[in-house]
């Protein structure tokens, strides 16, 4: 079982490092959450004895479900039915719900008024389904897909099944700009595929200038926004935007449902996403003529209430005050960043040397220490400090590459729930670590790093003690 042991070393009292300038600003502005999440108060189990309550600094893999959002779903949970050809009472409020969150989405994002709102399981699955839709005359593709190496691979992996090209982004925003440029000038392209905010560093690139360049040379674009839709408002329509795909597990809703959104023509023509019941206008034994709109992409039953959850997250969202919502992700970004950059050994990662973190980022931070492997680290704020933040690759494999960190770093990531006290949490665990060591054995089982004979108990319904069960199969993620 175990590949690796490490073993403690004497532990003593560490100082949080940080900037005091301004300090009492930040508290203002992010002592408390800005919005009640699910969850908050969870008390997590320390491999030393005790609990303390859980630091989510995992927000950029799953956000916890917004208060709101847990009650309204308990509100429709009892009249949940199937939707769309049921004559029933709970069938029809099924249908209504389902139906007018299309339309809550669309708003949400500034959509056109004959903009397609489909449902899907999450972005991975929105962006397969656009790839599935790309034009083709005469059985050949109108053009290629051009995308970046800094992807996630949810906007990187559906492009390869199709004729594509790739640029190895500039170091520069500016210069990023201009090898897009270029590469669009060579022509052919018939769909520019960029992320609106880094997963890995949470760097926002300017989508509304891409946008107009890919229309400038005959192209659309289709902007990744899983991990910007929870932190900016997106308007598609003032962007000129042709296709955006998010997720609800990102924006504060449960059940995992994730969205389309764009122009319709490419996707009333393009292969049904898929083939089953709901998608179809008739159905024969030997052929089908397949419906149009967002019911020729969702086959099946769909995921009513991951939908309605979703849209209800959006309206929450939409309504939170712009000035304070980045006041409170602003003021723990910086100070996060800021006590990092005094901790020996520490480096924050960034991919362009021209954002301006004030305006240009999201609330993530990339980081690594000197001497320890990024999964370790994890696991020893993990059990040591009660803090959860993500350790790998981050499904964006050639960006790290890229960044030098082949084996992964530290991502901490937050956003509405969370408050100052969090990034003091992990900047006190870190200084910690640094100073002092573990102050635990820790051993690789299965790939992942977890502590030695670990005695905590968890919750008696959990079918595991929480651990390396169901690891992926890249262990770096």
């Amino acid at each position: 079982m175990t590949t690796a042991t490490v073993s403690p070393n004497a532990t003593a009292a560490t100082e949080i490092p940080g900037s005091e300038a301004g300090f009492d600003a930040r508290r203002a502005a992010a002592g408390r959450p800005l919005a009640a999440v699910t969850g908050a108060e969870i008390q997590a189990p320390l491999i030393h004895g005790g609990h303390i309550r859980y630091a989510n600094l995992d927000y950029g893999a799953s956000a916890p479900a917004l208060s709101v959002v847990s009650a309204y779903l308990n509100e429709i949970l009892p009249y949940y039915a199937s939707v769309h050809r049921g004559a029933g009472y709970a069938s029809q409020i099924s249908t209504s719900v389902y139906e007018n969150a299309r339309n809550i989405v669309r708003e949400f994002v500034g959509g056109r008024p004959d903009d397609s709102v489909i449902f899907t399981r999450n972005t991975t699955d929105s962006l397969n389904l656009l790839a599935g839709c790309l034009p083709v005359t005469d059985g050949r593709p109108d053009g290629d897909v051009l995308y970046l190496d800094i992807e996630h691979h949810a906007n990187l992996l559906p492009w390869q099944g199709v004729p594509h090209r790739s640029i190895v982004a500039a170091d520069t925003i500016v210069g990023t700009i201009a090898a897009v440029r270029t590469e669009l000038e060579q022509g052919g392209v018939s769909l520019l595929a960029v992320t609106g905010a880094s997963n890995v560093t949470g760097e926002i690139l300017p989508i509304r200038t891409l946008a107009a360049l890919a229309h400038d040379h005959g192209a659309r674009i289709v902007v990744d926004a899983a991990q910007l839709a929870p932190h900016r408002r997106v308007d598609i329509a003032a962007d000129d935007v042709d296709y955006l795909a998010f997720s609800g597990h990102k924006l504060y809703a449960p059940f995992g449902a994730g969205v389309l959104v764009g122009r319709p023509d490419w996707l009333d023509a393009g292969t049904p996403h898929l083939a089953g019941g709901g998608a179809v206008k008739e159905a024969r034994l030997d052929g089908v003529s397949w419906a149009t709109g967002p019911a020729r992409h969702e086959g099946g039953s769909p995921n009513v209430l991951g939908a309605a959850t979703l849209a209800r997250a959006t309206q929450v969202i939409a309504g939170l005050d712009l000035e304070q919502w980045h006041a409170h992700e602003s003021a723990i970004r910086s100070f996060l960043v800021e006590g990092l950059q005094q901790i020996a050994g520490v480096t924050v990662h960034q991919i362009f040397k021209d954002t301006n973190p004030d305006t240009d980022t999201i609330g993530v931070v990339n980081f690594s220490v000197e001497g320890y492997d990024a999964g370790l680290v994890a696991a020893y704020l993990s059990a040591e400090h009660g803090v959860g933040l993500r350790d790998g690759r981050f499904c964006a494999h050639p960006l790290l590459k890229r960044l030098g960190l082949p084996s992964g770093s530290l991502r901490a990531s937050f956003g509405v729930g969370s408050r100052l006290e969090d990034a003091e949490r992990l900047l006190a665990g870190i200084a910690a670590l640094r100073s002092n060591g573990l102050g635990w054995d820790y051993v690789v089982d299965a790939g992942r790093w977890v502590p030695a004979n670990d005695t905590r108990t968890y919750p008696q319904w959990a079918p595991n003690t929480p651990g390396t069960a169901g690891a992926a199969p890249c262990i770096d993620d």
